[in-house]
């Protein structure tokens, strides 16, 4: 996985989405709007991992979409969403961290990183 030094905080993120969409008359959608803008939005991702993974190729026709792309008009869509709710986004990673880190802590089979290194 890659990582930019240079990158954001959520809390950067919220501000830049907040300071884009605040010089709109229009503002933030409603919550059933924007409810239905993400459902838009995971339905595009679906469809590219379809394309790439699925048996299901794009057409001659088709924009060449990435993953990437979808995935960041979720993230913009989801920050409205949290924006308009006014619901702090590191605040709502760290609670679903704590949950997955306590209650899901032996859910799954450990690496042994031990045995990882001397079977190399």
């Amino acid at each position: 996985m890659k990582f930019q030094s240079n990158a954001l905080t959520s809390k950067e993120m919220q501000e830049r989405v907040d300071a884009y969409i605040s010089q709109f008359k229009e503002g933030y959608f409603s919550p059933l709007s924007m409810m239905a803008r993400m459902t838009e939005e995971v339905g595009e991702l679906a469809r590219e991992v379809n394309h790439h993974y699925g048996e299901k190729p794009k057409k001659s026709s088709e924009d060449d979409n990435s993953m990437e792309e979808e995935l960041g008009d979720l993230l913009f869509v989801m920050l409205c969403f949290a924006n308009s709710l006014d619901i702090d986004m590191t605040e709502s990673f760290e609670t679903v961290m704590n949950k997955f880190e306590t209650r899901d802590k032996d859910r799954w089979t450990k690496l042994d990183y031990e045995e990882d290194l001397n079977n190399d």
